[in-house]
């Protein structure tokens, strides 16, 4: 799930910042294409990421396992919170985790889920997903940050809690961040994961357009006498919803809302209203009691026009937020993650040029943007009333017989529809996710992928050299298939051709691993 609190804050107006696809001013904030002073570099982290949430972990964690110096900003001090946002963890995001060894521990302590019901009988059945990760794994986000912090502590990360971001300057050799109260820091990078209120955002001047899409939502951690039926419970009714999911220690966390009771967020919430209104949806409140947080809160849907300024970065909700429907917002902050680590590791090591980095825009915007549309399509047929009952009673029946769109509607929702854009010419599977393959002595391509490098499949014997050992895998089909695949660290195809003969390959190579 991924919910906001407390008043929106006003976005900086768009004249203050780039239009996504204008390059800054030279002296407002200059693009990455020099590579860090000789002596910046020696004296200062390479990169410096703000906001330690599960975005900004699995970054700095992808980074300094790459030996990147990294320092990680967080304004909070160092505790494990329970008021977590999020809650599931969907097959895409499992795969980026598993690529990391760290999502069997995840899988250890949540609880899969195959079939996910939205409401009105909308159910998707993740039983056939084209994954290892056939199933939603249910657990509280603050035990995913558990798993990725510690990850990120034995790579070497540089974690600085109480230390809020105040602003930053650019120039053409890196970028200069003030924390209150203490030293300016120097880095090469900065990426900003510190949330919808981002103080990154902010200093860089990008606006964070968008609205409230549903307010006076109401959230309770509570104690149950009666356990629900069902892992996660969803369901809607003309002017109300509940969700219920369990955080594994007894209590649950019920999000709901009212349609009569709009009211401002600093309202006060009474258990009373947390029962009435799941009484209203559910038939009954499970006997709950003994809250041990209520809230009120609003969601917003928001995106900011560009994930770049100059060698600064937006990721995770800095980037974009949604509305809770389909709990998609932490799983795509992790994707972001993903998508930039690589990249940003490839150019601080020399092996690629700055201009690696235009296509996490690329790439990753259009995702955030599409997260956008169906997050909030899913809560507004939640939300829907009078006449608007008999479209989304039609559109679910539809949806119940064809199959396409039940496949297309699971993809996304899941994240492993997505793929990305490929250069004209190039082979019908380029730019697309790439399940765990079974290769040739036993093992999986998404093990393959743990060491942060590309992973060469191929049909036959390939001498990649000594040259690229730290940054290319070389893995065979189990299959008798043809094709080679070059696949990148984050588990999408580079490159790909029937039948390749050595010359080919070397071209692939160069051209996408140096």
């Amino acid at each position: 799930m991924n919910g906001t609190t407390g008043p929106t804050p006003q976005a900086p107006h768009a004249d203050q910042a780039p239009h996504a696809d204008q390059a800054p001013h030279a002296d407002q904030a200059p693009h990455a294409d020099q590579a860090p002073h000789a002596d910046q570099a020696a004296h200062a982290p390479h990169v410096i990421v703000v906001g330690a949430g599960p975005t900004g972990l699995l970054l700095a964690g992808d980074l300094a396992a790459a030996g990147v110096p990294v320092t990680l900003l967080e304004k909070r001090p160092h505790k494990t919170s329970k008021l977590s946002r999020a809650f599931v963890l969907h097959a895409r995001a499992l795969e980026q985790l598993d690529a990391r060894a760290v999502a069997d521990d995840l899988e250890a302590v949540g609880r899969p889920l195959t079939r996910l019901n939205l409401f009105d009988g909308l159910t998707l059945d993740l039983g056939g997903l084209p994954s290892r990760f056939r199933h939603v794994l249910v657990l509280p986000q603050y035990e995913v940050e558990k798993v990725l912090e510690r990850r990120a502590v034995e790579a070497g990360v540089d974690f600085r809690y109480e230390s809020e971001v105040t602003g930053l300057t650019q120039d053409a050799d890196g970028v200069t961040v003030h924390v209150e109260g203490a030293e300016d820091l120097r880095a090469a990078y900065v990426v900003g994961t510190d949330g919808m209120r981002s103080a990154v955002r902010e200093a860089i001047g990008l606006p964070f357009p968008g609205r409230s899409a549903i307010r006076s939502v109401v959230l309770a951690d509570v104690l149950l006498d009666e356990k629900p039926e069902t892992l996660i419970t969803a369901a809607a009714v003309g002017d109300a919803f509940v969700f219920l999911a369990p955080f594994g220690d007894g209590y649950y966390r019920v999000i709901c809302w009212h349609r009569g009771r709009d009211v401002p967020d600093h309202e006060p919430v009474d258990l009373d209203e947390v029962r009435e209104i799941t009484r209203l949806v559910l038939g009954r409140d499970f006997g709950m009691h003994e809250a041990r947080w209520m809230s009120r809160f609003h969601s917003d849907e928001r995106q900011a026009p560009g994930y770049r300024v100059g060698r600064v970065f937006l990721a995770g909700d800095a980037a974009h937020v949604h509305t809770p429907a389909g709990g998609q917002g932490m799983n795509t902050g992790l994707q972001d993650a993903a998508n930039l680590s690589w990249k940003l590791t490839a150019v601080l090591h020399g092996h690629a040029t700055p201009d690696l980095l235009d296509t996490y825009q690329a790439e990753r915007h259009p995702v955030g943007r599409s997260v956008l549309r169906s997050s909030g399509a899913l809560v507004r047929l939640a939300m829907a009333k009078g006449w608007q009952l008999q479209v989304r009673a039609a559109l679910i029946t539809a949806l119940g017989r064809l199959a396409p769109v039940r496949r297309r509607i699971t993809g996304q929702i899941t994240g492993v529809g997505y793929r990305y854009p490929a250069p004209r010419g190039a082979h019908p599977v380029t730019g697309a996710r790439v399940p765990d393959l079974a290769l040739a002595g036993g093992g999986r391509l998404y093990e393959a992928l743990r060491g942060g490098r590309f992973v060469l499949v191929t049909p036959g014997s390939y001498d990649a050299g000594e040259g690229r050992a730290d940054r290319l895998a070389v893995a065979h089909w189990a299959s008798d298939r043809g094709t080679t695949l070059l696949v990148r660290p984050d588990g999408y195809v580079a490159w790909a051709a029937e039948d390749a003969r050595g010359a080919d390959i070397e071209s692939a190579l160069t051209a996408h691993v140096g």
